[in-house]
């Protein structure tokens, strides 16, 4: 019968309870959050089974499959979308890739509705982006060791795919090696409380007032490096946490909510126990620069025989180099070798506390974010007053100005917007608006700046026009120069997303519904319209609108036209003067009349 004695020899890899023929084990969490085996003794047959599969008093067995000089790669996935939802190259998809194409299943972590994590095996491609990117928090493997079994004496072929310890766990539970079998770990600094995760996701749900719908817990839309997550909510708000401005994050990399085994990780060696190990290429700028996009670039262990020739059949999708394992060390030492340092705290009031505050003042007690000091001063009554009355001050030196401000930003019955919560419609001069009692302009957050001028001393007309129950809605800083008309006609609607910049002369003409993206870049003399002005071509099935969706980091140049029914994929590129009539692919350049793909995996920079 399995008994923890000493926290720090349980991982929680939960073999234990897949090899009880009597279920008699169940995983109830601590006062950390982190599960632990506790057996029913009026069900336990005392078969000795749990303790057999456990990994840690099987360790060297378990590493015995590895060599202790691995071949060192690495890399990245030759499809650029591939590589931008990764966590680091996209190493894993190819991986993932070539078992589904030989007919095999493939295990990895999900996240749940809860948005708990859990290790599942999947037998379909449509899943793997699910499966892709670290969740950085501790997946329940509860039925995963059973279930690859099965499918291993089934014939099937798997490759499972966990943290070091449940891949040796794996390796226990089976017993033996199986040729249809490949194991893949990851370079692992340690694994959170499941806990801190739920209170840490609280705490952001609470903050934006608003459920989460999706989260990225290593996003790149500020590149690799920023180590941002990225938290999007149902009322449209979007959480960038970068490095350590994310409390998440800091206490990770503080060490304060790691599991106790990992303060004495037994997997931090080598050999390693895994066919092949992954992680992220840290110091790769310094090792080999073409493979540095700061878009990701994996770092790839081919440990065994079968690992090296499986990488065989994964390798058509990636760009991959050889390296020395001294490369890799030089960025990944710690992960790789060393495990985490234990904080000078005291452990079990840090969790007590955890239950009773928020996390931002949890944080901030523990691991609070070193600032410049004079940025965490907070103004007295006199700065207070002194900024009141600089306010009043500008408002009588330019009253219109104000005047306008209040118009469009609080007093019209049109427009959804408040300055003194920060959402503002600035409405500049020589604009003139048509609005339809019926119609709505909200701005969701941020700034929406119509008509701005470049030349003030320019006179050039910004024309906006929406007719009975149109609807505009922005969703964060949007800019719009001068010289644009938009005309948005009954019941129809324009969304545009935050961080989208329109250039002058931009014309729109919606029937139906246009969306724009987030950080979408207009050039000059832009046309997009859903519809042909109800003009009708006599054929099958043919519509005078349909509406048009381009998507987020698109650019599109000066005097493009995009055409009714057109959908845009993310991070596009449309060449100036083309002329756009069917839907285009994330990440290409397009070009021409009608514009086609002239090239592919591209990526840009404003």
């Amino acid at each position: 019968m399995i008994h923890i004695l000493d926290k720090k020899q349980c991982t929680g890899c939960q073999a234990c309870g897949d090899a009880c023929p009597k279920e008699a084990i169940s995983f109830p969490m601590d006062e950390e959050g982190f599960w632990y085996p506790s057996v029913d003794a009026s069900k336990c047959v005392d078969c000795g089974l749990c303790e057999k599969v456990c990994p840690l008093t099987h360790l060297e067995q378990i590493m015995a499959y590895g060599q202790k000089s691995p071949v060192v790669l690495g890399g990245y996935h030759e499809n650029i979308a591939v590589r931008f939802d990764s966590t680091s190259g996209g190493a894993f998809s190819a991986l993932a890739q070539a078992m589904y194409k030989m007919g095999g299943h493939v295990s990895g972590a999900i996240q749940n509705k809860d948005w708990s994590v859990t290790n599942v095996v999947s037998s379909s491609k449509r899943e793997l982006a699910k499966l892709r990117s670290s969740k950085y928090v501790q997946s329940s493997a509860a039925g995963l060791y059973k279930e690859i079994k099965r499918l291993l004496d089934r014939g099937e072929k798997v490759l499972a795919c966990g943290s070091p310890c449940q891949m040796g766990a794996l390796r226990s539970f089976l017993g033996k090696d199986y040729e249809n079998l490949i194991i893949v770990d990851f370079i692992c600094r340690a694994t959170n409380s499941p806990k801190a995760y739920a209170k840490y996701l609280q705490w952001l749900e609470k903050t934006h007032n608003s459920k989460i719908v999706s989260i990225k817990a290593k996003n790149k839309d500020h590149g690799w490096r920023s180590l941002a997550r990225k938290v999007t909510f149902e009322n449209g708000d979007v959480y960038y946490g970068e490095g350590h401005d994310d409390p998440y994050r800091r206490g990770y990399h503080s060490n304060f909510f790691e599991r106790p085994s990992c303060h004495n990780c037994k997997f931090k060696v080598f050999p390693r126990c895994a066919d092949i190990t992954l992680g992220d290429f840290w110091g790769i700028e310094n090792v080999d620069a073409t493979l540095d996009h700061n878009l990701g670039t994996s770092c790839i262990l081919l440990n065994t025989d079968k690992g090296r020739l499986f990488f065989e059949q994964a390798k058509c999708h990636l760009v991959v180099r050889e390296f020395s394992l001294d490369n890799v060390l030089e960025g990944n030492r710690e992960p790789l070798m060393t495990p985490v340092a234990m904080p000078q705290y005291d452990r079990m009031t840090f969790f007590h506390d955890m239950d009773t505050m928020s996390f931002d003042t949890l944080a901030q007690k523990y691991f609070p974010i070193k600032r410049p000091v004079s940025s965490s001063i907070k103004p007295g009554f006199f700065g207070r007053m002194r900024s009141r009355i600089g306010l009043l001050i500008r408002i009588l030196r330019h009253p219109l100005e104000y005047h306008h401000l209040f118009k469009w930003s609080k007093w019209h019955k049109n427009i959804d917007a408040d300055f003194r919560s920060g959402r503002v419609f600035d409405v500049q001069k020589y604009c003139s608006l048509d609005l339809h009692p019926t119609s709505r302009i909200i701005v969701e957050k941020g700034g929406f700046h119509f008509g701005r001028q470049r030349n003030h001393a320019g006179h050039k007309e910004t024309a906006l026009l929406l007719e009975e129950n149109s609807v505009l809605r922005t969703k964060g800083n949007v800019s719009i120069m001068s010289g644009a008309d938009i005309q948005l006609f009954k019941n129809s609607s324009l969304e545009i997303g935050e961080g989208t910049a329109i250039n002058a002369g931009f014309q729109l003409v919606c029937a139906e519904k246009i969306v724009l993206g987030k950080d979408v870049h207009i050039g000059r003399d832009v046309w997009i319209r859903d519809n042909n002005g109800e003009h009708y071509i006599i054929q099958p099935g043919y519509t005078w609108k349909a509406p048009v969706v381009i998507g987020d980091h698109c650019w599109l140049c000066s005097n493009v036209s995009i055409m009714k029914g057109v959908t845009i994929g993310e991070g596009t590129v449309i060449s100036a003067h083309s002329v756009v009539t069917h839907s285009l692919p994330a990440h290409c350049i397009a070009a021409g009349n009608p514009a086609e793909v002239v090239a592919e995996n591209i990526i840009w920079r404003a």
